[in-house]
């Protein structure tokens, strides 16, 4: 038998309603704090990947320290990455399956590290494949941020998850650039295809880096221009040069390898504090939102008022109609064609104003999925070359990136053919291609 529900009250259903408001943007909030965590994280896994390449590449004679102190400054970053995932995976934080998945992921692969630190003690591994290795791992937290960020409904936060999200994965990029440049420069000899790996990330970051520009504040934007022309950044440049235009199997100067960290460093420590600043401004962001609602969750009767005096567009446009002080040639037209010219000026314009609020609101939310959207249809289509014509993910982007110039098409629409395209297709451009 159907227990009995008590009647609600206009009162507790806006109450409620404001209320769920809250509850919405604590869920952003935490979501900011997940953020900030998982890139403290991946800051402490880049140095330690950098130092690790270093070390490995070099039979143990350089970076022996640094990779120590890296591993001992990336412990306190892990353990607080497990704490905020034990806090986001409470039922109260409506964490989604995918969410609590990708966390499992990451959770497995920090499990292991203690394994992958004795290979690299033992030098029991190269340092390509220990490069590999840390950066396996540190995609798992990557693409935990972009879903992490997917999901924001609330533009002005959503547009900053969108630029704090892209300046993560150029973060990634720059830290594997200084592994893979610390790698060749500490084994003394130059490799066409680490070469074209380093040509791979510093593309990767411009394009991560143009999207972060178009969604971050302006006087971010002009921060990160002011560095671009930093003495830093020309000594990075010269450095890459080195690298980039050497012959496959060329001398390099080992020395180098410690001027090359340091200008990545400081290049990615720059990144990194652009970073601190998003964070920041989402956390201030949601705690300002936040604020905001719970004021008007006290005021129970401006709630009320406030509803009271915008009544829903046709319930207006109804009580217009059926005016009888109006005189019968001001009858305005019925309810369902009341958008019209009987209303007066200032609801009229209180309607403009509210339609071009929200037509502004949806533009950034449809700006920030179509950013993430493009990125997902893209690296799906990337891999699907790789698995299907066993290509490495850079010449499968290069792929790509060649038919749009050939083609002049957008990457995006290249990326959607791709997946459109049957099986036996591929089969024939293997074979032309003699299997690669």
């Amino acid at each position: 038998m159907t227990e009995p529900v008590e009647p609600l009250s206009a009162t507790a259903l806006v109450m409620q309603a404001k209320q769920r408001e809250i509850d919405a943007l604590r869920h952003l909030a935490a979501r900011a704090e997940l953020v900030d965590a998982i890139g403290q994280l991946i800051q402490a896994l880049q140095r330690e990947r950098g130092a690790s390449s270093a070390f490995l590449a070099s039979g143990g004679q350089r970076f022996a320290d640094p990779r120590q102190a890296a591993i001992a400054e990336g412990a306190p970053a892990q353990q607080r990455l497990r704490t905020v995932f034990a806090h986001h995976a409470q039922p109260s934080q409506a964490a989604d399956a995918r969410s609590l998945a990708l966390m499992a992921w990451v959770l497995l692969g920090l499990d292991a590290l203690a394994a992958l630190r004795l290979q690299i003690d033992r030098r029991a591994l190269g340092a390509h494949d220990a490069v590999a290795a840390f950066s396996h791992l540190i995609a798992g937290l990557v693409e935990l941020v972009f879903h992490i960020a997917d999901g924001a409904p609330e533009p002005g936060i959503s547009r900053r998850l969108v630029a704090l999200l892209h300046l993560v994965q150029a973060q990634e990029a720059a830290g594997q650039e200084r592994a893979v440049g610390a790698l060749l420069f500490a084994s003394g000899r130059a490799s066409e295809a680490q070469q074209q790996r380093l040509v791979h990330l510093i593309d990767a970051q411009e394009r991560s880096l143009q999207t972060f520009a178009e969604f971050a504040e302006p006087a971010q934007r002009e921060r990160w221009s002011a560095l671009q022309v930093a003495p830093g950044a020309a000594r990075l440049e010269r450095l890459r040069r080195t690298l980039c235009t050497a012959r496959d199997g060329a001398v390099l100067d080992s020395a180098q390898s410690d001027p090359w960290f340091d200008a990545c460093s400081e290049r990615i420590d720059a990144l990194w504090q652009l970073q601190l600043d998003l964070v920041q401004q989402l956390r201030t962001a949601c705690a300002d939102r936040i604020a905001a609602t719970q004021q008007e969750l006290h005021d129970v009767q401006g709630l009320l008022r406030r509803l009271r005096d915008n009544p829903p567009a046709r319930a207006h446009a109804a009580d217009r109609f059926f005016d009888a002080a109006l005189a019968p040639e001001d009858v305005p037209a019925p309810p369902a064609a009341a958008a019209v010219a009987g209303e007066s000026t200032s609801l009229l314009e209180l309607l403009q104003a509210q339609s071009a609020r929200l037509s502004g609101m949806e533009a950034e939310l449809e700006a920030a999925r179509r950013a993430l959207h493009e990125r997902k249809v893209i690296d799906r289509a990337k891999g699907v070359l790789m698995a299907r014509l066993g290509m490495t993910e850079e010449a499968a982007f290069r792929a790509l990136q060649k038919t749009s110039m050939d083609q002049n098409r957008r990457l995006l629409d290249v990326a959607e053919a791709t997946l459109s395209l049957p099986d036996f297709a591929f089969g024939a451009a293997g074979g032309s291609k003699g299997g690669r």
